[in-house]
């Protein structure tokens, strides 16, 4: 592609699929053990998971600044246009340190092209507006005009999501800890979406299979043309959960385009093991 399309971990798209796609990478950082990790590259997302079943808190920072400026001048040498879709300002760091170091490579590469877009996406959500991106560069698609029908992905992406186990969210101070005691035992599912790139509380649901049901309602009453688009199902280690979500969706609106990914540690530090996630559009879009 001419032009560089660049990506962090929040988009929880595996680093195969991204190298594959030519995807510039800016992963963010897990720190467990004391330790300081790369998400997706020095740490798997299912030994963060398995960390936190078994007791321990991870906790995630943004993309080196270094890494940042590193990738961003090594983009400006090689003379080609970029745009670095970010994930959602609202949860992460990221994006406004992506300006600042933007600024500073600019001061030496004046001619260099780079857009920081702030998605106000999460987990596949980001991942979807990425690998359509991919597909518009792809074509030739004209940077301006790149930039423009990616923010407009962005605007229209629906994020619904909700966490197995409330102890995770409690621990990471997302809610108390006598609600988290109390939603364990009434078996309470918190249903959430995103809102102008902010995690929103939807409702509260008891039992896994009617927070399933319920995620397919708000489907229909939120999508366009379901069954043209590529839906993106994340979870948190918890495959078989996704497959019937998947099941479900495909009985309802007769989709057939999925992809399914394992939410990566930096985003699943935060929700725990358990959490499922379906994305979609709420206007189709022809591009």
């Amino acid at each position: 592609m001419s032009i560089a399309i660049v990506a962090d971990s929040g988009c929880d798209l595996p680093y195969s699929f991204l190298q594959e796609r030519h995807v510039s990478f800016l992963p963010l950082i897990v720190h467990l053990n004391e330790a300081d990790y790369e998400d997706f590259i020095t740490i798997e997302p299912k030994q963060v998971y398995n960390a936190m079943r078994n007791g321990e808190i991870p906790k995630t920072s943004q993309a080196s600044p270094l890494k940042m400026k590193e990738l961003f001048t090594e983009l400006a040498k090689d003379g080609r246009s970029a745009i670095y879709i970010a994930f959602s300002s609202q949860l992460s760091g990221t994006y406004q340190t992506a300006m600042m170091v933007r600024q500073e490579v600019l001061e030496q590469y004046p001619d260099f092209q780079l857009t920081v877009i702030d998605s106000k996406c999460a987990s596949l959500g980001l991942g979807l507006v990425v690998i359509k991106a991919c597909e518009l560069a792809q074509r030739g698609m004209p940077y301006e005009q790149l930039c423009e029908a990616i923010s407009t992905y962005c605007r229209h992406m629906e994020h619904i999501f909700t966490v197995d186990d409330l102890e995770f969210l409690a621990r990471g101070g997302r809610i108390s800890k006598a609600s988290a005691v109390v939603g364990g035992l009434l078996n309470i599912k918190p249903l959430l979406h995103v809102e102008d790139g902010k995690l929103i509380p939807l409702e509260k649901i008891r039992g896994r299979k009617k927070v399933l049901k319920r995620i397919v309602e708000l489907m229909e009453e939120r999508g366009d043309d379901l069954q043209k688009q590529l839906i993106g199902i994340s979870h948190g280690d918890d495959e078989e959960a996704a497959l019937e979500l998947k099941r479900m969706i495909e009985e309802k609106f007769g989709c057939n385009r999925f992809y399914i990914s394992q939410i990566g540690g930096a985003i699943g530090a935060h929700a725990g093991p358990g959490t499922l996630a379906v994305f979609f559009l709420n206007q189709y879009l022809e591009a």
